[in-house]
């Protein structure tokens, strides 16, 4: 079964509305675990993707660049760090009941400040492809990879 057939066979519903109920940790992208969520991929998306991330503990999703597309993010567990900016000089961190809203091509990298306990996040972007349209960063250089 392709990785696309498999997100849809959790789908439920259709003319106009789409289910997935209580989904599992399915697939993963630098570092960080995704619970199946809704993208283009299984329901059609044209705009968004939404999903929950899970970093494990002392997990990093190293440095990178969404291109193209806004993501915001709510963090439900856990207490993490986005290094951030030109050669990922600024430092933000948050926690448990805070958003973040991340603006089109903002290097950043995410780090779980916990050794023992994950960080769970709700995420959504304005991209219905998820993590296609990301690169990666190199902090020493400043410069974008692929």
């Amino acid at each position: 079964m392709s990785e696309h057939e498999d997100l849809k066979s959790a789908v439920e519903g259709g003319e106009g509305i789409w289910v997935i109920r209580g989904s599992d940790v399915h697939r993963g992208w630098n570092g960080i675990r995704y619970k199946t969520g809704m993208s283009a991929k299984n329901v059609g998306a044209k705009q968004l993707s939404m999903n929950v991330a899970t970093i494990p503990p002392g997990g990093v999703a190293y440095a990178h660049v969404h291109v193209g597309f806004e993501v915001m993010l709510y963090i439900l567990e856990g207490r993490v760090r986005h290094e951030y900016g030109d050669k990922l000089r600024r430092v933000v961190d948050n926690q448990a009941g805070d958003f973040i809203f991340i603006e089109p091509g903002v290097p950043h990298e995410v780090t779980n400040l916990s050794d023992s306990e994950p960080v769970v996040a709700v995420v959504a972007r304005s991209d219905p492809s998820e993590w296609e349209n990301i690169v990666t960063y190199d902090r020493e250089t400043g410069e974008l990879g692929s």
